[in-house]
């Protein structure tokens, strides 16, 4: 391996390993804020309890993501010198207001969240939590923001004389119809991987008959909350393919091992392709499936593969221009799969919970706590396509990844850092991993709201 494809397992590594903890803390902050309200309304003991629960775990989480996230801005200057010199001044922006404000705001007003239960007014206290709630929903826009002007770039020019680009229109940079697509998508997941989540956790409680009326309310909240979120993640998916298609063909081309142009596209569900000879040999496919996700037609029309490669050649010179098209092709499936999979368990699980219900089978309990992995897996899997389907793109039709390594880095120093940091984070997995199950097994605190009674917790009905 070269200095390129170090760098780029490197960067990947960390990504994905820092995007675990990202959308289980954009969810889990509404969760708490919202069962913080409850409290607040009705005054139930049970309700403060499931915040405290749910809120150390999500502490934990936040921790962890920030910890993490810091060494994500190091590697554009130590690996990608090239790319932060070219477009630092557009991408630095949204990355910078991130950091200014939304970041700021979530780690203020969470602090104040934390010390500020016995020393600020209740209404004030839950004020607190709701502001770091949308701080942590606002950092991640400005975030998407940054990645989707790499999909495709807006409100720049290049400078002939600097060779650099240059941000002209910050609002056309928030504004990305990339962004305004891949913003909702990305929310919608984080609410099913925190929904998914609780559910598990909370079955494990009523599996060990600890709590039992207080996790089934937890465990139906959080189902509803992954159902409903799966909804919004299939529909923004749907617009986001449309303007994929629209702004990077070859992505969705690869996505679906659609070698030649066709009309009436066939949505892949399963193809042994021949990417030497670009084409497939088995390709199982839903009729019309892709010219609907792609045109909401039937009839759409949808490039392919190799009449893209044509295109491309034509307009930026000689060059591949695929991406790895089994990997678009499989993680574009895997995740889809993955989703579809923790919102069929969602349903399930709230059919079986119905009018009071308790599952008897130890089995029902045991696939929701297994069913916690699937939007991790499903979120891992949508980032790589993501990424991976860009290539050999850093920044779309402008700057291809091979020109945007840094200069000054050996294959030895990055191969360095990149054991170093995998086996640092391997550490921090550990570390997660036994605080959340600490806590997990600890369970909510036995005492309800500071300074009343709380010897019965009032029954709650969901």
């Amino acid at each position: 391996m070269d200095v390129l494809d170090l760098s780029r397992w490197q960067f990947g590594i960390t990504t994905v390993y820092h995007f675990l903890f990202v959308p289980l803390t954009i969810g889990l902050s509404i969760i708490v804020a919202g069962f913080q309200t409850a409290w607040h309304r009705t005054g139930k003991p049970a309700y403060l309890r499931l915040t405290k629960f749910w809120g150390k775990l999500f502490l934990i989480n936040f921790a962890m993501g920030v910890v993490t996230g810091i060494v994500q801005e190091f590697q554009f200057g130590m690996n990608w010198s090239d790319y932060s010199r070219f477009v630092g001044d557009v991408f630095g922006a949204p990355l910078a207001m991130e950091g200014l404000m939304a970041f700021f705001l979530e780690s203020t007003f969470l602090g104040l969240w934390i010390f500020g239960w016995d020393k600020l007014s209740p209404r004030l206290h839950l004020a607190t939590i709701w502001v770091a709630a949308i701080g942590t929903n606002l950092s991640a826009y400005f975030i998407l923001a940054a990645n989707s002007w790499m999909q495709h770039p807006v409100g720049y020019r290049l400078n002939p004389v600097t060779g650099r680009a240059e941000l002209t229109d910050i609002w056309a940079v928030l504004t990305n119809s990339t962004t305004l697509v891949t913003f909702p998508h990305v929310i919608f997941g984080a609410f099913v991987t925190a929904g998914a989540f609780v559910a598990g956790v909370s079955a494990w409680h009523l599996l060990r008959k600890k709590d039992v009326e207080l996790f089934r309310v937890s465990a139906r909240m959080a189902m509803t909350v992954t159902l409903v979120a799966s909804i919004g993640v299939a529909l923004s998916g749907h617009w986001q393919a449309q303007i994929m298609t629209e702004q990077q063909p070859m992505k969705m081309a690869a996505a679906e091992a659609l070698w030649e142009d066709e009309t009436s596209a066939g949505f892949s569900l399963f193809a042994v392709g021949d990417v030497e000879n670009g084409r497939n040999h088995i390709n199982l496919q839903i009729p019309y499936g892709l010219s609907l996700l792609s045109t909401n037609t039937l009839d759409g029309h949808v490039e392919g593969v190799n009449d893209i490669q044509a295109r491309y050649e034509a307009a930026y010179g000689p060059g591949d221009y695929k991406p790895v098209v089994g990997i678009a092709y499989w993680s574009f499936r895997l995740m889809i799969g993955f989703g579809m999979l923790a919102a069929l368990l969602a349903l399930a699980g709230l059919w079986a919970t119905r009018r009071g219900r308790l599952p008897d089978n130890p089995w029902f309990h045991r696939l929701a706590i297994l069913g916690i992995g699937l939007p991790f897996l499903a979120n891992s899997m949508g980032w790589i396509f993501t990424e991976m389907g860009r290539q050999p793109w850093t920044v779309f039709g402008i700057m291809r990844t091979a020109a945007a390594v840094s200069p000054g880095v050996d294959v030895t120093e990055v191969a360095i850092t990149l054991v170093g940091f995998t086996l640092v984070y391997a550490v921090l997995a550990v570390v997660e991993i036994r605080l959340l199950l600490k806590f997990i097994r600890i369970g909510p605190d036995a005492e309800g709201e500071p300074g009343r009674p709380t010897d019965t917790v009032p029954a709650l009905s969901y």
